[in-house]
């Protein structure tokens, strides 16, 4: 027999692949129409793809055709994967759906059991030396000189989202050297809360503790209002972008001010960018850190919860945890997440978006993917999920623990596993009468500023989900305790994934959560990188290093 030549002879030629080592060769003739069992259980797609791929390859045509594959392999992948993540996906993807409840049924006898907790009260943040860092804000002395003109705010949101516009524009007065009109709250339908600048903060300790660095008054002179016939809505309006920077108040905003003598800038929250320079810092640090105070009836109401808090906390030497907890029915009405309440919850959250979003979530091609949104940390956590992280990082039944929130979606089936846990746990409802609370009771941000103050003093504060309470609070905690926040922010993503393991234990699960809990300990003092918010981070320019000569404590005068 003549040796077969593996390579073609003519260009129309192509060469037999070689006989299987384990068959003999089959004439052509002889081959079944019908095809192979391995064949026949392929796909239609599989089988379509690979007689295309051997026409291709005997014609030698792939390197003409392989742009249009890959193509086309991407768009019938993308068909496949989008059918997986819309309809398959809750059912396949850890920690896609909420089986908490279950975890804790499974978990709550070793749970109980357990009797290796340490005291967590004691151990759960790493203190550093007393006096590592202090408040260091440079007051200035002396006059003012004459005032460009008048600048008037409207600040949206609520209660934090308002102090972030309070003090950005402070820093923007300051720095445009104009007087600050007291800062209007603009009413919303989410807050509903009608509440003036004096009903939550003390307006005549703001005025004077910026008396040598912003003119602040309660209203503007009637002869300037004369030009606009009394009517603020007369008023040059300023439609700023989100993290403007200072330069853009120097160079578009000022020459209005010059020109007019009033302006008007609506809505302002987050109407300046973080990264600004020392001068502007300085000013957003005295108006949050020293000029803002709660008015006297909140604070005095504060101050009671706190002293009564730690009379509570008497087994653990006056010493309580505070966990804000965002499980209010808007707030999981907006993140899409689905839960265990089934039709009534479905129905709950449908009427809750449309009353507070009227018609954002129904958008035709909107497409809601609460199975998507667990895995990334986005759902808020559930009270039960809030109380088995917390024994998972060693805080047993003993600890007292006080609840900031508002009013707590479905609260008596989804409130009760977490008393089951944390018996000592109070609320400001709990901790105060239904007299004391009746002038604050209708007003979100005055119920609010009562929390953020139990909160402010308590020993460790866990937040849950974010948002601007924890992204002031944790500045304040910052400043009052020597530049630690001492503050637990568990990673949401990695709590989806074992609140999803029907297979996860006790020990396994205490382990995982004690990491996540020596992950928060383990931050220490935090400076502010440049996109950082000095509200969140007051390390350096808020606060001076004990350790420093006494001429770098003081920060740069602007």
């Amino acid at each position: 027999m003549h040796a077969k030549n593996r390579l073609p002879t003519s260009g129309n030629n192509s060469p037999s692949p070689p006989a299987s080592p384990l068959r003999s060769p089959r004439p052509r003739h002889a081959r079944s129409s019908k095809p192979s069992a391995r064949f026949a259980h392929r796909s239609f797609l599989q089988r379509f793809a690979w007689i295309i791929l051997s026409l291709l390859v005997r014609r030698q045509g792939v390197f003409l055709f392989a742009p249009l594959l890959y193509i086309s392999s991407m768009l019938l992948g993308t068909v496949q994967f989008d059918a997986v993540a819309y309809v398959n996906k809750p059912s396949m993807a850890i920690g896609s759906v909420y089986r908490s409840p279950e975890l804790y049924a499974k978990l709550r006898h070793e749970m109980d059991a357990d009797n290796s907790t340490a005291d967590a009260m004691s151990t759960v943040w790493k203190r550093a030396k007393v006096g590592d860092w202090r408040p260091c804000i440079n007051k200035s002395s002396g006059g003012l000189p004459e005032s460009n003109g008048y600048i008037y705010v409207e600040a949206n949101g609520g209660l934090n989202q308002q102090r972030t516009s309070i003090c950005n524009a402070v820093a923007v007065a300051g720095y445009l050297n104009a007087t600050l009109v007291i800062p209007n709250f603009h009413f919303h339908s989410i807050w509903r809360d009608p509440s003036k600048f004096s009903d939550i903060y003390d307006e005549e300790f703001f005025v004077k503790a910026l008396e040598n660095d912003v003119r602040v008054v309660n209203t503007i002179p009637g002869y300037l209002m004369e030009r606009f016939d009394r009517n603020m809505s007369n008023v040059f309006n300023f439609k700023i972008k989100a993290w403007a920077p200072i330069g853009y108040y120097r160079g578009t905003v000022l020459p209005r001010l010059l020109e007019e003598k009033v302006i008007r800038i609506s809505p302002f929250a987050n109407r300046l960018s973080f990264d600004a320079p020392p001068a502007v810092q300085r000013l957003r640090c005295l108006a949050n850190y020293e000029a803002l105070r709660f008015s006297n009836p909140i604070l005095s109401i504060g101050e009671t919860l706190v002293a009564r808090m730690k009379d509570r906390s008497a087994n653990n030497g006056g010493k309580y945890i505070s966990v804000h907890l965002r499980f209010e029915e808007d707030m999981v009405a907006f993140s899409c997440c689905v839960y265990d309440g089934g039709r009534r919850e479905l129905e709950d959250m449908v009427a809750a978006r449309e009353r507070g979003w009227k018609g954002k979530f129904t958008k035709p091609g909107r497409v809601l993917q609460p199975g998507v949104n667990r895995i990334n940390g986005k759902c808020p956590l559930t009270p039960l999920e809030v109380g088995l992280m917390l024994r998972g990082m060693g805080f047993d039944r003993s600890t007292s623990i006080f609840l900031a929130s508002g009013e707590i979606y479905d609260s008596e089936r989804y409130m009760a596993p977490l008393l089951e846990m944390f018996p000592l746990l109070q609320t400001k409802e709990m901790l105060a009468s239904a007299e004391e609370l009746a002038p604050y009771k209708n007003y979100s941000s005055r119920m609010a500023a009562i929390d953020y103050t139990v909160c402010l003093h308590s020993e460790v504060f866990v937040t849950t989900q974010g948002g601007n309470f924890p992204h002031f609070l944790l500045g304040h905690r910052r400043y009052l305790f020597s530049g630690h926040a001492k503050t637990i922010r568990p990673d949401k993503r990695k709590l989806a994934l074992y609140f999803d393991n029907p297979n996860i234990g006790w020990r396994t699960f205490k382990r995982h959560m004690l990491g996540m809990r020596a992950h928060s300990d383990s931050k220490g003092v935090e400076l502010k990188r440049p996109n950082d918010s000095v509200y969140s981070f007051p390390c350096p320019n808020c606060m001076c290093h004990t350790n420093r000569t006494e001429d770098s404590k003081t920060p740069a005068a602007p």
